[in-house]
């Protein structure tokens, strides 16, 4: 007798789409590509004003968690002031409609939001009617704790991957994450420098994560040689303090000062870009620095593969936060620009220095400076440090193999599963 069921996957995100988010756009063209039947669900709507123009290549339907009540803030998910009650209430009603033992099992939420067991049970209900074997989201915060829910819910078992703020943030709750760890069927994460971290920190809660690389898509990144190149560096990112984009000035500062021919171009936005132009302003390289705002990846592509060195000036910021393996830094490498990236988390991994890139400390305005400036100036350096990244992106980030793990993790889960049922018939 067999119940195994055709693999059908609920990716549960935050918000989708997300500008900054390519990597979880990548992972599921690829998945699509060998028919994986994938069905996304967000809880929250997009709030970002500029997307990625191969978001309009996925084929997976979208689905918005509904909220209980829109309107008053009194009536907002969280307060649950009387409208609000009565909507989590009938969804809890019609939830238990095709999910019969949805009221035995609602003490697992204790301690939850009462917006996070809303929205776990109209999941929970989706993912019954719409056959979804697997549930898998990305970051260990509040779409993971909704995937969670849902998997309790329903007996759907659930994985997620575990990137960088959801990991290092100051706002990370220990017993929450730990929670997760232990519950899911696996975790992923994007860095050996993650795993570690998190089986050093979690201890037996960690023993189940383990390490796959976001992958690239390397059909679409065509490696040019950088050996005739403008003196042009680019930057491209949030701005945000972890970025370390106000760092990146500091070194132009230093470059001007050389007499270094160069341009820098920042492209982004984010909630330091008044206090970035300003500081450009004052430090007068208004004629070199040029902030350009975000710009669909294809024109991204094309400013990364004009210039002659990529900055990667990342820091470990003041609240924790910090990057894991930025998806452009991937990018720019493939692509065949040379970067400057500091020694933070599992950057090392691949910016290797002065084999595949140069690394340089955090927080050090003076040797990124440098390090830009030997780019800039040895177009023959720029070549060989860029084949040799072109190879370790081939080697270790191509989306095809790497999701395959991913599938390979999904699949194994699911058996797990079907065989407890074989053994309960």
């Amino acid at each position: 007798m067999s119940l195994q069921k055709p693999m059908r996957v609920g990716y549960v995100l935050k918000r989708y789409p997300r500008y900054s988010e390519t990597f979880v756009v990548n992972e599921i063209l690829a998945h699509e590509a060998v028919g994986l039947e994938i069905e996304i669900f967000a809880l929250r709507p997009p709030e970002d004003t500029h997307f990625q123009n191969i978001i309009s290549q996925v084929r997976a339907p979208v689905h918005y968690i509904r909220r209980p009540a829109q309107g008053r803030k009194s009536e907002s998910l969280n307060s649950l002031a009387p409208t609000a009650a009565s909507y989590f209430w009938a969804e809890l009603q019609e939830a238990s409609r095709v999910l019969p033992n949805l009221w035995s099992k609602l003490g697992v939420g204790f301690g939850e939001r009462a917006s996070t067991v809303y929205q776990a049970a109209w999941l929970a209900r989706e993912v019954q009617l719409k056959n979804i074997t697997h549930l898998h989201a990305h970051f260990g915060t509040v779409a993971t704790s909704v995937a969670r829910l849902a998997s309790h819910f329903t007996g759907v078992p659930y994985t997620f991957t575990a990137h960088a703020k959801d990991i290092f943030h100051e706002s990370v709750d220990y017993e929450d994450l730990r929670r997760k760890l232990s519950d899911a069927s696996a975790v992923v994460t994007v860095s050996d420098f993650n795993l570690k971290y998190l089986q050093d920190t979690y201890d037996t809660a960690a023993e189940r994560v383990q390490r796959i690389y976001n992958g690239l898509d390397l059909s679409q990144l065509n490696y040019h040689s950088p050996l005739h190149r403008s003196p042009l560096i680019v930057f491209v990112g949030r701005l945000i303090e972890k970025k370390g984009v106000l760092i990146l000035v500091d070194a132009c500062a230093k470059l001007k000062d050389w007499g270094c021919e160069f341009r820098c171009q920042i492209i982004g936005t984010g909630s330091l870009q008044k206090q970035l132009q300003q500081h450009i302003q004052q430090l007068q390289l208004d004629s070199v620095v040029e902030i350009v705002g975000p710009r669909p990846q294809n024109e991204v592509f094309e400013s990364i593969q004009q210039a002659s060195a990529f900055a990667a000036p990342y820091v470990i910021g003041s609240d924790g936060n910090r990057d894991g393996l930025p998806t452009v830094l991937l990018e720019s490498m493939a692509l065949g620009t040379p970067c400057v990236a500091t020694d933070v988390t599992g950057i090392p991994e691949i910016v290797r220095h002065e084999e595949t890139g140069l690394l340089v400390p955090q927080h050090n305005a003076e040797a990124l400076a440098h390090a830009l400036k030997q780019l800039l100036n040895n177009a023959t350096e720029r070549q060989q440090l860029s084949l040799q990244a072109r190879k370790l992106i081939e080697n270790l980030f191509d989306i095809h193999r790497n999701t395959a793990s991913l599938r390979t993790l999904f699949q194994s889960t699911n058996t797990k599963i079907n065989q407890q049922i074989l053994q309960e018939v």
